[in-house]
């Protein structure tokens, strides 16, 4: 069973490690296609063009373009990102020192999307009928509905008028939340269809058929047999918490990568644009492989359909 699931998952990371190229690369084409780059701020500011083509030459804006993806390319592979026009460091550094504080955002609001989201939709599965059930079903699907911003917004506002929670800048329990909260609410609908299911399947019957106590055969069987469609998700999960920390760590002011991203994307600064979504991939593809491990334990049938 340990050498299948190695197997597996070694055949994940090879498929890891093409989507972390695959996205990185695309980014870099994208951004250098788009108008403007490095030097275009120097330009509208009048700055000496003897300097502008100083610094075009430097970052080899100068050279053709396919040169240029062919270099970046081949950076790429020996792991260099290189330098930030913008912040005259390298890239790898900047998205490193940031990524760390995303990854401290993005593993705070899954903790507590998953404490929320899983238990809450077990009982909205396996007890469907009940109002307190339907109740949560209705909240979850509000919750779900709403956008990443709106939602740090209106905890920014129920934080600054009642003073239960902190909004100095760098504080961690508000971006978290607006993260988490949304998440939980899709962890939830899944996990309470997934568990739905479950209760109806023919062995659970036969379970209860045999006399197994029904909270033992909602928590432990029911909810072992609804971590498969669960666990599937947890990779893209992980990459919609990425992909939505853009706007709420522009709205709580958190130092984190998606913040360093606007930033570049706002100053052209091509391979900060590249270095952010290469670690972004990387969070994603670890992610991924995170989830098919637990699920190629949990059902040892998901291997055998890899």
């Amino acid at each position: 069973m340990i050498h299948a699931t190695a197997a597996y998952v070694a055949r994940r990371l090879v498929a890891a490690l093409v989507l972390v190229l695959s996205v990185s690369t695309a980014a870099f084409v994208l951004a250098r296609l788009a108008p403007g780059d490095e030097t275009t701020a120097d330009v509208i500011e009048g700055v000496d063009p003897k300097v502008i083509a100083g610094t075009r030459e430097r970052l080899g804006l100068d050279r053709p373009f396919p040169v240029q993806l062919a270099h970046f390319t081949w950076d790429l592979l020996r792991l260099d990102l290189g330098e930030s026009a913008r912040y005259d460091r390298p890239v790898a550094a900047l998205v490193a020192e940031r990524g760390a504080n995303t990854a401290r955002l993005a593993f705070v609001a899954l903790l507590l999307a998953t404490l929320i989201g899983l238990p809450l939709g077990v009982v909205t599965g396996a007890y469907s009928g009940t109002w307190f059930s339907r109740l949560l079903s209705i909240a979850s699907i509000g919750v779900l509905a709403c956008p990443p911003l709106v939602a740090v917004l209106a905890l920014l506002y129920v934080a600054a008028t009642t003073g239960w929670v902190s909004v100095a800048s760098g504080d961690l329990l508000v971006p978290a939340l607006a993260l988490g909260l949304p998440v939980g609410a899709a962890l939830e609908r899944l996990q309470s269809q997934a568990t739905h299911d479950a209760m109806a399947s023919p062995d659970l019957l036969a379970a209860a058929a045999r006399g197994i106590p029904p909270h033992r055969l909602v928590w432990v069987h029911a909810a072992r047999q609804s971590l498969r469609p669960v666990l599937g998700v947890y990779g893209i999960v992980i990459g919609s918490l990425f992909s939505g920390s853009m706007a709420v760590e522009f709205a709580t002011s958190w130092p984190g990568l998606g913040r360093l991203m606007l930033e570049a994307v706002q100053h052209g600064d091509v391979r900060l644009v590249a270095g952010c979504v290469f670690a972004g991939g990387i969070c994603l593809a670890v992610g991924n492989l995170a989830a098919d491990a637990l699920r190629s334990l949990a059902d040892p049938r998901v291997r055998d359909l890899s």
